[in-house]
């Protein structure tokens, strides 16, 4: 999966790909991750990416056409079927684990565009054809938490990523009631036991305690 980020902020992108499973996808050739920066699409000496919004209001607006160059180059010798725009808004399309497994099956460019300030011009969404997609039912500084969640999420969906398909645990349907050693906790005075079930080895009954906690 090639993905492109639309970000004036690309520095902030620099730990979260550079560490864990991101690098190695990296290293593994699973991912390659392509920053454009709004700024270097400008005409003006200042780099301006804002202006005020028409109509007024509170705060400036990202203005259109240095994005729409951003875009521009990212698609250049792209497949547009194999390619896919998103703009992260809250106001957004919810994104899901569903859309994530699509997205592998169906795109090998994704196009994040992370905004600021009180958003980005609608001519951008309605020339580029893109896809507005939400988080969450919040609002955040920027868009570039969104795209660093939607990368990650939808790597995990990508064959190669985790080692093993078992380690999904969205497959799993995973409960937050897991245990390891030891199996006894001692803390404050109290003890803590793991389940008996657990440690019992009866591997039936272990399948059916999870069932009933939805840990299966």
């Amino acid at each position: 999966m090639n993905w492109h980020i639309i970000t004036i902020f690309p520095e902030m992108f620099d730990s979260y790909m550079n560490e864990s499973l991101m690098a190695r996808a990296k290293e593994k050739k699973l991912m390659k991750v392509n920053f454009l920066n709004p700024r270097d699409f400008t005409k003006d000496k200042h780099r301006k990416v804002d202006d005020r919004p028409y109509g007024g209001g509170p705060g400036m607006v990202m203005t259109a056409e240095p994005i729409l160059k951003a875009i521009e180059k990212a698609k250049k010798g792209k497949d547009d079927k194999k390619t896919k725009t998103i703009i992260l808004s809250p106001g957004g399309k919810m994104f899901t684990n569903k859309i994530a497994k699509d997205w592998v099956k169906k795109y090998s460019n994704i196009i994040l565009i992370s905004g600021r300030y009180e958003g980005i011009d609608a001519r951008v969404k309605k020339i580029s054809k893109a896809e507005e997609i939400s988080i969450g039912d919040y609002v955040l500084t920027g868009g570039e938490l969104p795209a660093m969640v939607l990368i990650d999420s939808t790597m995990r969906q990508t064959e190669g990523f985790l080692g093993k398909a078992e380690s999904i645990e969205e497959n799993r349907n995973a409960s937050h009631e897991v245990y390891t050693r030891p199996e006894i906790l001692k803390y404050k005075e109290k003890n803590h036991k793991v389940p008996k079930v657990l440690v019992s080895g009866h591997h039936a009954n272990i399948e059916e305690w999870r069932k009933k906690r939805g840990n299966s």
